[in-house]
């Protein structure tokens, strides 16, 4: 097996943490870019909000892959906050990818983090790559921070853009909220439940980045959700019967706008997003289904 050097941002997040424990247990050298001085070795130094990058560390890197940013779903949408999730994916993104352009023998591949809230609320629609961006906070986010990677790609660097869906985990993540809920017999649609989401299991998430960081011939957005998105009733209903609780609750609509403010919108808001460019380019998914997805980390 050829092994490769791999510089991850966001290493230890759910997502970067994941990519991380699989990259290394396949014998690749990971370098993870931290907010501190570095001390140990694998480590190289970062400060998104001064767009500063230790561009030496990234010397010999097959691979940059970043997926920095503030947790969407961390905290209520102030406009600091706002500011906040913008600034950390615009700003990192920029410096990392004026890096990677910057070097002498850049890496074969820099993979970018983005997510399917660039497409909006598509209702029942079905939408895959080639659809425009939606209008409102994440879209223009979205189509902001895939704009950022520019340098990396004007310098000839193939460039993949990681279109998230919702990544079912245990812990961490939107997904890491809902399993105590049912876990405690508390759990149920939201809304009126016809809102369709698209997840994700984390294990095909972290085969679908290395499937792009290996794959020569792809560059630009895929989408990375499962096949087929279900609706927010089919979900909570899937999660009941894997974990053997009743999902009779229902938060209403006006319930889920009250605590999360103008976040809510994006829970009750439909997102039926598939993987056309994934699956064309002949990845396949482990977990397809939502309760093979939820049984793999329950």
């Amino acid at each position: 097996m050829e092994t490769s050097r791999i510089a991850v941002a966001g290493a230890s997040g759910l997502i970067g943490s994941a990519l991380v424990r699989s990259l290394t247990a396949d014998g690749h050298e990971v370098v993870r870019l931290v907010r501190r001085t570095p001390r140990a070795k694998d480590e190289v130094e970062w400060d998104p909000e001064r767009q500063y990058v230790d561009a030496a560390g990234l010397v010999g890197c097959d691979a940059v892959v970043n997926l920095a940013g503030a947790g969407i779903g961390d905290r209520r949408w102030t406009d600091e906050y706002k500011r906040k999730i913008r600034d950390s994916r615009l700003l990192g993104t920029a410096a990392l990818a004026e890096a990677v352009a910057s070097l002498d023998r850049p890496p074969r591949v820099f993979l970018n983090g983005s997510a399917m809230g660039i497409y909006g609320d598509t209702g029942e629609r079905a939408v895959d790559e080639s659809a425009p961006p939606g209008i409102g906070f994440l879209p223009s986010l979205c189509v902001e921070w895939e704009e950022a990677a520019a340098p990396a790609e004007e310098a000839g660097v193939r460039t993949v853009f990681a279109r998230t869906g919702l990544v079912v985990a245990a812990k961490g993540g939107a997904w890491g909220r809902l399993f105590p809920l049912f876990k405690a017999g508390l759990g149920g649609r939201m809304g009126n439940g016809r809102q369709y989401w698209s997840y994700v299991a984390l294990h095909d998430h972290v085969a679908a980045l290395r499937f792009l960081i290996d794959s020569e011939s792809l560059s630009g957005p895929f989408n990375l959700t499962a096949p087929e998105p279900l609706t927010n009733r089919e979900i909570t209903a899937a999660m009941g019967r894997v974990l053997h609780r009743p999902a009779v609750f229902a938060v209403p609509a006006p319930v889920l706008k009250l605590v999360l403010g103008e976040m809510a919108q994006e829970v009750l808001g439909s997102q039926r997003v598939v993987p056309t460019r994934l699956l064309e380019s002949g990845f396949t998914f482990a977990f397809p289904g939502i309760e093979e997805a939820v049984r793999a980390v329950r």
